[in-house]
């Protein structure tokens, strides 16, 4: 028989180490997490499909504009007059390759009731300026949209800044204001569906909704979707939530106009985040967030989208935790950042353990120790076994939800190039989990610690969970967007590649657009 040497001696240990009580626990632990994760993927998928069973039960039913309303008598003309106005306002920042298709799928929304497009850059020298008004002006005729110019942000985060500005320049008539990031791609529908609801039910402070992540291939696009995909199911409710998703936010005008809550003074001074400053607000006055189970949005990820990128990324996510606008809004906050980290490190634990196992079996064989030599039990191969179960479980659940939303994406866009789940790399997906939970601990300390972060070029810095401090340059910062891959920086007025552009008229559909304000 073999004498063990140095190497196999301690790996064996290590493996009959983690047999002991402590880390049986630990391991046992991250096969609940898997479970939990996976139970609440499949409750999200059961309230998607319920949305899928309607809409085929109301075009068996001869409806065939299910995607825009289950009751087809909603389209009736004297309903279609009656609809409340709208202003949709989308901070912009920079220009990738999704922008256009993105900004096409806002514009053309079949909404039938008044509606104007606020389009908010921090300057001309923005490269969505351009881009974005070379778009309006090819729809002049058939919209009601504008490019405001905000100038730069003093008191809070630049995206707050050009948000308040367009609430400043929308229609005065106007009952809704919805908050679109400029990567978000409606459906025809989507607006007409939230006012739907904001109408059923007055007491709705805000509606909410949740990407879609549509990765490109690369680790840090996968890194992005699995970050977000346990989100997911706090927007899969079909009702309150108490989650709240800055990429799409319908509010009451009249919220902003009379700083109902304080959501104007809460966000302009000091705001760092959208969302969590108006989650905090809705909280604090018991106020209803919604999350109707239409409201899951495509969102096409970066093909170049690198792993340094998705680490910039979760900076900025992680940094949220740090900004807070009240006293129980900082322990709401603190318990999150802990839960989250513990979770997080609690979920790769048992998975650095089984590699041990794994790799101690293995020398056991390939070496042919016995046994008795090598002091190693079959408790740890029976570990392995378990959370590779559960692994599995908590993998189908993922791919259950994301092909029945992908299903529910293209039945409300029934105009749109169809998306598919043959491009999902799941070996990928479950690196990917491997990598972003051990991350983010890492990012959660170090923006704990650091309280100042870079985006987008502009570094705030942080004092007591508000923004204190604003830097700019364009050497401190990156040039390209973290998700979207899109260009920050562009000569004034240069226009960006017209392939772009000029295929802009040719790919849409002539849908009916919806109405302008009469002014």
């Amino acid at each position: 028989m073999p004498t063990l040497d140095a190497f196999d001696s301690f790996l064996f240990s290590l493996s009959t180490s983690f047999c002991s009580p402590l880390a049986v626990f630990v391991q046992i632990q991250g096969c609940l997490i898997c479970l939990t994760l996976a139970i609440g993927w499949a409750f999200a998928a059961y309230v998607r499909n319920r949305e899928i069973n309607q809409m085929k039960d109301s075009v068996r039913h001869g409806n065939s504009f299910a995607f825009l309303y289950h009751d087809v008598n909603e389209l009736e003309h004297s309903k279609q007059v009656n609809l409340p106005g709208v202003s949709v306002v989308m901070p912009l920042k920079g220009f990738g390759e999704h922008n256009l298709h993105n900004w096409r799928s806002q514009i053309t929304s079949l909404y039938g009731g008044p509606v104007e497009f606020l389009f908010v850059v921090e300057s001309i020298d923005d490269p969505a300026y351009h881009a974005v008004s070379l778009l309006i002006s090819d729809f002049k005729d058939e919209v009601d949209a504008k490019v405001i110019v905000a100038g730069l942000s003093t008191t809070c985060s630049q995206k707050i800044h050009n948000q308040l500005v367009g609430v400043e320049k929308m229609h005065n008539e106007t009952k809704y204001v919805l908050f679109l990031d400029d990567d978000v791609r409606l459906h025809p529908g989507s607006i007409g569906a939230l006012t739907a609801e904001m109408e059923k039910n007055p007491d709705i402070f805000i509606q909410t909704g949740y990407p879609l992540d549509l990765p490109s291939g690369s680790l840090g696009s996968y890194c992005i979707y699995e970050y977000h995909m346990p989100c997911s199911m706090g927007f899969a409710t079909g009702g309150k939530t108490f989650f709240l998703w800055g990429g799409c936010m319908m509010m009451h005008a009249d919220d902003f106009r009379v700083d109902r809550y304080g959501v104007v003074s809460g966000l302009r001074d000091g705001g760092y985040s959208d969302d969590m400053t108006l989650a905090a607000i809705s909280g604090a006055h018991k106020r209803l967030i919604t999350s109707p189970p239409v409201a899951v949005f495509p969102h096409p990820l970066a093909s170049d989208l690198t792993l340094p990128r998705y680490w910039n990324y979760l900076r900025k996510q992680t940094f949220v935790l740090e900004s807070y606008t009240t006293k129980v809004n900082w322990i709401m906050n603190r318990a999150l950042f802990t839960s989250h980290c513990y979770l997080s490190w609690g979920f790769v634990a048992p998975y650095f353990m089984s590699m041990i196992h794994i790799t101690a079996a293995l020398r056991v064989y390939i070496k042919g120790y016995s046994l008795e030599e090598t002091t190693l039990t079959s408790g740890g191969l029976l570990l392995v076994s378990c959370l590779a179960t559960c692994t599995a479980i908590e993998l189908l659940s993922m791919w259950n939800l994301t092909r029945i939303e992908v299903h529910l994406c293209n039945m409300l866009s029934p105009e749109a190039p169809r998306l598919s789940l043959a491009s999902y790399k799941w070996g990928r997906v479950f690196i990917a989990m491997l990598v972003d939970n051990f991350l983010y601990t890492i990012s959660a300390f170090r923006s704990h610690f650091s309280q100042s972060i870079n985006w987008s070029g502009i570094r705030y810095h942080l004092e007591n969970g508000k923004i204190s401090k604003i830097e700019r340059s364009k050497d401190m910062g990156p040039v390209f967007t973290d998700l979207g891959g899109k260009h920050l920086y562009g000569k004034k007025g240069a226009p960006p590649k017209v392939s772009f552009l000029g295929s802009l008229a040719r790919a849409i559909a002539q849908w009916r657009q919806p109405k302008k304000y009469d002014i």
